[in-house]
């Protein structure tokens, strides 16, 4: 079974929410996936380790085969960004989503992005491509 890894800002429940939506979509197809506010706890200053959650995160992106990521803000996450980075360095196919109407024109995205991942601009093309690497 293949493990797909979904990255994307977490800090919002709307987020969090968006995040968790793909994961079902994911989960339906018959992937395992790797949720970080889920799977590695949710990391908030003081109250939790930012090295355990890192630790967790990275060892989860060693082990997928697919790295979905949410690409929709004013810029693209920062953490996101380098786990971006990291997967296009590990060879894992990367998929990113990207839906914010702000941002019609995928060249509004950093050329390293870009260039980088394959962008889709809904769930519903999220699907369709996931469907095709099964």
């Amino acid at each position: 079974m293949k493990k797909v890894y979904i990255a994307g800002p977490l800090f919002t429940k709307a987020e969090r929410d968006f995040l968790e939506e793909i994961e079902k979509l994911i989960k339906e197809l018959g992937f395992e996936t790797y949720l970080p506010h889920k799977d590695a706890g949710v990391f908030i200053r003081g109250k939790s380790s930012s090295e355990e959650f890192f630790k967790k995160d990275l060892d989860a992106m060693k082990n997928c085969d697919i790295l979905v990521t949410v690409l929709n803000g004013n810029e693209v996450d920062s953490g996101t960004a380098w786990e971006i980075g990291f997967a296009y360095s590990k060879r894992i196919k990367i998929i990113g989503i990207l839906d914010d109407t702000r941002k019609p024109d995928n060249e509004l995205l950093n050329p390293m992005i870009v260039n980088s991942i394959k962008i889709v601009n809904s769930v519903e093309e999220l699907k369709r491509v996931l469907q095709e690497m099964e």
